[in-house]
């Protein structure tokens, strides 16, 4: 395997780099670019080794819903569904589109750390299996617009474990200050326990919290189950409430790089697995239902971006550029946290990666950087393919219409062929709203 091969769906044939097992030069000559492709055996992979692992540790005492927001589209939610999982959604859109694609309503979780009484109204009325409450507001609309629509719906309550960012790097939503959920440090978990369980027309199954993300350790899963494991077990004694499922939020992390540590996924579900049936047995709980969310470790590998280079410029002693006709309308994340990403010149595979170089968009933007300190061929000239490694998660959920750019399609690969699930956008769709 070429050393910059991140992950075992990427190869090269001569000068071209293959995706999925496909040749990505002629992807992009059939689909245009930029392009967003999809390789959907990676996708179902990564669902089976989290039920695989998860099955192990708990027995059938588990659930693994995928966090759409990572990436949601119809024929997403219709993996989803044929894998058997859950869905973790965040937003009446998200809701909406895999309803569309026929996801069960039943195996919907909605998060959301501000619904509206609007969003509550369509949750329920969409019937979503189960609400992650994460206020106090939430909870009293949301046992008020019940009444009014004569349901009870099943709810988690977010908790924040207040897991120190210093000593866990990666965490960033767990924090005691975060804007999400009830801090248990603060007593504010406690006093949203009382009050959901004297709520009429609520039922509370258990709680939930996450804790961050690109965590490549079991450890700090094992300290926010501790945490919450002993909140737990308060709450029984106070109360004689009995917690039927906890979930601990999602985080596992990707390579972006070839220096990033490989991931396994069995072995940290293990370890959390033995921490989490051992610590209930010295509380003396019932083992609650264990619920995990990913959304980046399922959807990141499988996705790659085309782009088509369209300037090369260089600054003597200074900076040489590669401009391309994507950027940050489709990928804003470097522009956002730094994030790095892996760049291959898909047209130039079996050249010598001896330039230096900083891959820009299109945009009108001094910001609008893919990324910076590139290797890639001294020959790299307008017209060849560049592509972007580990793109599945958070590029086109996060993608806009910066500068009025149309949206990239979405092409998923499966068995050597290839489909459009998310077609491009045209100048139409951008004009559609004005009046």
């Amino acid at each position: 395997m070429h050393s910059r091969f991140i992950s075992d769906n990427i190869s090269s044939s001569g000068s071209r780099l293959l995706f999925a097992g496909q040749d990505t030069v002629r992807l992009a000559e059939k689909y245009g670019t930029p392009l967003y492709l999809m390789d959907e055996a990676k996708i179902r992979e990564q669902c089976r080794t989290y039920q695989s692992a998860m099955h192990a540790a708990f027995g059938s005492r588990y659930r693994v819903a995928y966090a759409s927001k990572a990436a949601a589209f119809a024929h997403m939610a219709r993996i989803m569904k044929e894998e058997n999982m859950y869905l973790d959604t965040v937003s009446i859109g998200e809701i909406a589109t895999v309803q569309k694609a026929g996801f069960p309503s039943e195996r919907i979780y909605f998060h959301s750390n501000n619904k509206t009484d609007d969003d509550i109204l369509y949750g329920l009325r969409s019937k979503v299996g189960y609400w992650v409450v994460d206020c106090l507001e939430e909870l009293e609309s949301l046992n008020r617009l019940a009444a009014l629509e004569n349901v009870r719906p099943d709810i988690l309550l977010r908790l924040t474990p207040g897991i120190d960012p210093h000593t866990f790097a990666a965490v960033a939503t767990g924090k005691v200050d975060s804007k999400f959920g009830f801090g248990i440090e603060t007593g504010y978990a406690w006093e949203a326990t009382k009050r959901a369980l004297q709520c009429e027309n609520v039922r509370l199954l258990g709680f939930h919290c996450h804790v961050g993300s690109q965590v490549f350790e079991s450890d700090v899963f094992i300290s926010s189950a501790k945490i919450m494991l002993d909140f737990i077990a308060k709450v029984k004694d106070a109360f004689g409430f009995s917690t039927q499922q906890l979930d601990l939020g999602g985080g596992f992390g990707v390579r972006y790089l070839p220096t990033d540590p490989r991931p396994d996924l069995e072995q940290y579900i293990r370890e959390i697995g033995r921490y989490i049936t051992k610590e209930c047995a010295a509380l003396g709980i019932e083992q609650p239902v264990i619920l995990l969310e990913p959304g980046r470790s399922i959807v990141a590998e499988a996705g790659m971006t085309l782009y088509t280079v369209g300037m090369v410029k260089n600054i003597p002693g200074l900076i040489n550029y590669v401009s391309v006709d994507g950027g940050m309308a489709d990928n804003i994340r470097y522009a956002l946290y730094s994030a790095p990403y892996t760049v291959l010149p898909a047209t130039r595979m079996d050249e010598p990666f001896t330039g230096h170089y900083t891959v820009v968009g299109r945009c009108c933007e001094s910001g609008d950087i893919i990324q910076p300190n590139v290797s890639l061929p001294e020959t790299v000239r307008r017209g060849d393919l560049i592509a972007v490694c580990t793109t599945g998660a958070y590029n086109y959920s996060m993608a806009s219409n910066y500068n009025r750019l149309p949206r990239p399609p979405i092409v998923m690969l499966k068995n050597r062929e290839s489909f459009i699930a998310v077609r491009r956008e045209t100048l139409e769709d951008l004009l559609r709203l004005d009046v």
